[in-house]
């Protein structure tokens, strides 16, 4: 993968994960509600290249 791809993707990862937890502070939820989210699209995911 060439450099210049790599960095953008990055900084759309970064940039993502911080417009989630803008997001998520917006809204008001608390960071455990993020948390168990997370972790349940995890499962789900995981749970779906075992079929």
């Amino acid at each position: 993968m060439p450099l210049p791809y790599f960095l953008i993707m990055l900084a759309l990862v970064v940039l993502s994960a911080g417009a989630t937890i803008a997001l998520v502070t917006w809204a008001g939820l608390p960071f455990v509600a993020l948390g168990f989210a997370a972790l349940a699209g995890t499962l789900l995911l995981g749970a779906r290249q075992w079929r």
